[in-house]
């Protein structure tokens, strides 16, 4: 079938939206209309090939919408359905296999491969050029092929469909951290590098936690506001504040947090999370990241801290998005707060905006 799709040609260049051709649903897919798609950083290191998709693609990875058409042994959806869409993982590798799909060993594969994993491509210019596919969605387009691994059917009638993209994602990232690995103690402190989504996303989620200290550091004094009206106690300009480390160890909190998030991926802000922390403090790298060099005795072993990255919020995006709308329902998640809304034709005006801080998530 002929649709509509945001078509990425060269590295950085402007997506152009152009009619191409999507494959019909396979016996685990199914073809879903898009309601609505999350802008996301990895998005965008995708089309500058920071991550080396091929090209041409067709990018977009936090996708919701509802279900056309289902593949012959499709048995969990029907058309009518409606889905939010996160990423692509094997199910036969060991992590998948005992319940840590975010860690599949062939995630790069799938997700970043531009083939669906029978190897071929959904995708194709009208001249039958292949056109690559990422996280095996490839949500900015008017319809997707995706397996039904992958969707998560969205039970409540009263949540607007189109903020379930983003969970696909950054939102689940940010809040996995909290609630899925770090799991923190009631009345423990914690500080958030970043007050984009995945941050704001883990300053939620710490709320709900019972964290009784949390720190949200950033650069945009609109965002920390938002911070703290979502659950942040204090809030740090960085651009305003020489020691960071210090105003956290010495002012906010006696000797430093539990727990310390980056999702900036800025490798000077991976340094001060970890020496943010107190003795046997951890810290959470979720934004990608160039090269840091620590000192493991003075920096790690000296203080009994850990240092670890989180891949997609360690959620099983079936069981984490729905206890994230529940949450939502409740009042305990605003996530909406955080969304602004583009036309498909905007599209690059939505990046340029989400990456220059105007908009947290577009």
């Amino acid at each position: 079938m002929k649709i509509k799709a945001a078509v990425t040609h060269a590295p950085g260049a402007p997506f152009q939206i152009e009619e191409v051709e999507l494959a019909a649903p396979q016996k685990h897919e199914i073809l879903v209309k898009i309601t609505a798609c999350g802008v996301c950083h990895t998005d965008d290191a995708a089309r500058q090939q920071v991550i080396p998709v091929p090209l041409p693609a067709v990018l977009g990875h936090e996708g919701c919408g509802v279900v056309e058409a289902v593949g012959p042994e499709v048995t969990e959806f029907q058309p009518g359905d409606k889905v939010g869409i996160s990423f692509g993982y094997c199910g036969r590798c060991h992590n998948c296999m005992t319940a840590h799909q975010h860690a599949c060993e062939n995630f790069n594969a799938i997700n970043f491969g531009g083939v669906q994993p029978d190897g071929t491509s959904r995708l194709s210019a009208l001249d039958g050029t292949p056109l690559a596919t990422f996280f095996g969605q490839s949500s900015f387009a008017t319809h997707v092929v995706v397996n039904e691994a992958s969707a998560v059917k969205v039970q409540y009638d009263d949540i607007d469909l189109a903020l379930v993209g983003p969970m696909g994602c950054g939102i689940q990232t940010g809040a996995g951290a909290v609630l899925n690995r770090l799991r923190p103690e009631f009345g423990s402190s914690i500080a958030v590098f970043g007050c984009g989504t995945v941050g704001m996303s883990a300053i939620m989620a710490a709320k709900i936690a019972g964290c009784e200290t949390i720190i949200a550091v950033g650069g945009n004094p609109k965002s920390l506001e938002l911070a703290k009206e979502l659950g942040a106690t204090h809030t740090i300009n960085r651009k305003e504040v020489d020691d960071i480390v210090g105003t956290i160890k010495n002012e906010i909190t006696d000797g430093g947090v539990n727990y310390a998030i980056d999702t900036s991926g800025v490798p000077d802000f991976v340094k001060k999370a970890l020496a943010s922390c107190r003795f046997m403090g951890t810290a959470v790298v979720l934004g990608a990241t160039g090269d840091v060099t620590f000192n493991i005795q003075a920096e790690l072993m000296g203080d009994a801290k850990s240092l670890i990255g989180i891949v997609e919020g360690d959620a099983i995006p079936k069981l984490f998005i729905p206890k994230l709308l529940d949450y939502y329902k409740k009042g305990m998640f605003p996530f909406d707060k955080l969304i602004k809304f583009y036309p498909f034709e905007q599209i690059n005006e939505a990046f340029e905006e989400s990456g220059s801080g105007k908009c947290i998530k577009a």
